[in-house]
């Protein structure tokens, strides 16, 4: 009860910044007694700070607190094709988001050391680090990496050795997940949606996005749609009329099975005029009941990352209870 307690008090404070306890006591429905005693923990804990004096109708001064968004930090990092080489993003960012540094590597092949050095040159810095969020072009297995765009990360378990060698808990989410999640927290989306991300010379992916969550599938594998029957090899130069065809099956398979309010399509293979034609005349010949408004966007980098650090920082939040 005690730990519920403390969690919803950290909430209220992360969310209004300062309070005084009878203040504090009001928003989360708990005694000024109860208040009192859990204020003076976080307080010596380093998560809430003292701040400023405010009046209390004639009485003694209020004492008013802070809260602490650097008490625990979240390391974000991931790595991505640059032009045929590795890069690899690591970010430290705080519990209001506020990014605290931010570090980009190039290198001509992936080396699990170099990563490792990273992570460990990281946390130097920032020893409040309490987690670290990955994001990877695949999916993660009991620790081992089954599908990756990598090839060399492909039956890794780079994963569960980074765990075990830093004793933090690791938030591995694939790049596609991460990015629809970042649109659905950027644009305020609440609907049921889709992500189809179609990178360059690599497979595209899908992220399922509902209620608030993404939807995994047994063993994380839900949205492989490179498997889908009759696809083409992605890693060839393709023409614009094969691309927006294949894109148009997916799309139709994806409504039959799935029904999606909205799908969100990362792309630059065809310019948006182009498509729309396209697709408005695909509808015609294959007519559905109803088919899910369809969104093009050029975003993917900015809400990948952005997906990627709430995600990384949304690990940290305690599961609260409602109190009645």
């Amino acid at each position: 009860m005690k730990e519920i307690n403390l969690n919803n008090v950290r909430q209220v404070m992360k969310r209004i910044n300062t309070a005084t306890k009878p203040q504090l006591a009001a928003l989360t429905k708990l005694s000024v007694v109860t208040v009192n005693s859990l204020v003076k923990e976080l307080h010596e804990l380093g998560e809430l700070f003292e701040d400023l004096t405010v009046p209390s109708n004639g009485g003694r001064p209020a004492q008013t607190y802070r809260y602490n968004y650097n008490f625990s930090l979240g390391l974000v990092i991931y790595l991505k094709d640059k032009e045929g080489q590795v890069l690899i993003s690591a970010t430290v960012v705080n519990l209001e988001n506020e990014i605290l540094a931010k570090d980009e590597h190039i290198i001509p092949v992936f080396e699990r050391q170099f990563f490792c050095d990273i992570i460990e040159h990281s946390i130097a810095l920032y020893p409040s680090i309490k987690v670290i969020g990955i994001g990877i072009p695949g999916q993660v297995v009991n620790g081992e990496i089954k599908v990756s765009s990598h090839h060399e990360l492909t039956g890794s378990r780079m994963i569960q050795e980074i765990e075990q060698q830093f004793e933090l808990p690791i938030l591995v989410e694939n790049d596609v997940n991460a990015a629809i999640s970042g649109y659905c927290m950027n644009q305020g989306e609440e609907q049921y949606l889709l992500g189809l991300y179609f990178p360059n010379r690599y497979p595209p992916g899908m992220g399922i996005y509902l209620n608030g969550k993404i939807l995994k599938g047994n063993q994380g594998m839900s949205g492989e749609i490179k498997f889908l029957p009759d696809m083409p090899d992605w890693s060839l130069e393709m023409g614009k009329d094969t691309f927006i065809d294949t894109t148009c099956r997916i799309i139709q398979t994806l409504n039959a099975v799935l029904a999606p309010d909205k799908i969100v399509i990362y792309q630059d293979k065809v310019e948006l005029e182009i498509w729309t034609s396209a697709w408005e005349a695909y509808q015609l010949r294959h007519p559905m009941p109803i088919y899910p408004q369809i969104v093009m966007q050029d975003t993917f980098q900015e809400d990948f990352e952005a997906g990627l650090r709430w995600l990384t920082l949304k690990s940290l939040e305690p599961d609260l209870v409602e109190l009645h």
